[in-house]
């Protein structure tokens, strides 16, 4: 039986793949659970074009991604933070922080994408990597200073 598949099922396919399974498998696993339905002609060429549409987008994001980690790897970015009488922070510096200065200066920037390899407790200059989808990465310099 020709079936059109409404999730993506392990080890069988992804959403909108058109996929050939034995009638026993569509009927007592794959339409009752909502995870296929019965492939008909004018469902299968709908089918086909929504797989084209999130084809597109997919490649239109990792495009804009790219794009993303060329211009933050190297970038210098500033965060200011209110330091103690000798210079000590009161608090760690977060990603969220990261992610706010990154945005002021116009990235987005997801905070899941923010990875500090060690806390950041003190002034300085620390790196930081920034691993975003696709398996694409980035090296930023966070420039921890006092705020006046």
């Amino acid at each position: 039986m020709q079936v059109i598949l409404l999730e993506n099922v392990e080890e069988l396919g992804n959403q909108w793949e058109v996929k050939e399974v034995a009638d026993g498998y569509a009927r007592n696993f794959l339409l009752p659970k909502g995870l296929a339905k019965p492939a008909t002609p004018a469902d299968i060429e709908a089918a086909e074009k929504r797989r084209a549409e999130i084809q597109a987008r997919a490649e239109a994001e990792l495009k804009g991604v790219e794009e993303l980690a060329a211009k933050l790897d190297g970038y210098e970015v500033r965060v200011s933070i209110k330091v103690g009488e000798e210079g000590q922070l009161y608090a760690q510096i977060s990603p969220k922080q990261i992610v706010s200065a990154l945005e002021a200066e116009g990235f987005k920037v997801q905070e899941k994408w923010v990875k500090i390899a060690e806390p950041i407790k003190e002034l300085g200059e620390f790196p930081v990597t920034l691993e975003f989808d696709h398996g694409l990465e980035a090296e930023i310099r966070v420039i921890v200073e006092a705020a006046e």
